[in-house]
């Protein structure tokens, strides 16, 4: 119940913020409550997850790339995701989650997303994520970049991003 009182908080505050562009870095600041924690008394590393579903739709909202993904009948989907935890988060603790796009390949948008205490990293993790349509079927790589334009001069997706997507795609298959 407390995540969808966060979310109605969440997309109640969302829409007072600031203009971004889609290509900008989105700052959500939350606070760990009671619901979060898990039986070591930190935030739960589920949690995580869950806030950075926010942090993305903090980003689309914003940019009003949300208006427009769904006027077009489409929907975002996570497909992988990698997250490396540094610190702990305990209760009521403040923190920051940034979120922003690094890249995209033929098939991929890819987001990173970072969460801070203070100026201290607690947690990164990279999203590997596409849009789907509600009528079937995926969106082609170029008709979401044309929703998204202009595009940054600067945009290339590090070698690393590419390197843990090709790994991920393989991880698993002997088991």
């Amino acid at each position: 119940m407390n995540l969808y009182f966060r979310l109605l908080l969440f997309m109640l505050r969302v829409r007072l913020r600031s203009r971004l562009s889609i290509w900008d870095t989105s700052h959500v600041t939350f606070r760990v409550n009671p619901g979060d924690l898990d039986v070591q008394r930190h935030m739960n590393n589920g949690r995580y997850l869950t806030l950075m579903d926010l942090g993305r739709m903090d980003l689309m909202v914003r940019s009003r790339f949300w208006q427009r993904v769904t006027e077009k009948g489409w929907y975002p989907v996570v497909a992988g995701q990698t997250i490396t935890y540094r610190r702990s988060l305990q209760l009521w603790q403040r923190f920051d989650l940034a979120s922003r796009v690094i890249g995209h390949d033929e098939r991929w948008i890819y987001m990173e997303q970072v969460f801070r205490r203070d100026d201290e990293l607690v947690a990164d993790a990279v999203v590997r994520a596409r849009f789907l349509r509600r009528s079937g079927g995926s969106v082609p790589m170029d008709e979401v970049l044309a929703l998204a334009r202009p595009l940054p001069e600067d945009l290339e997706l590090p070698d690393w991003v590419t390197e843990w997507n090709e790994g991920s795609s393989r991880h698993g298959r002997e088991l």
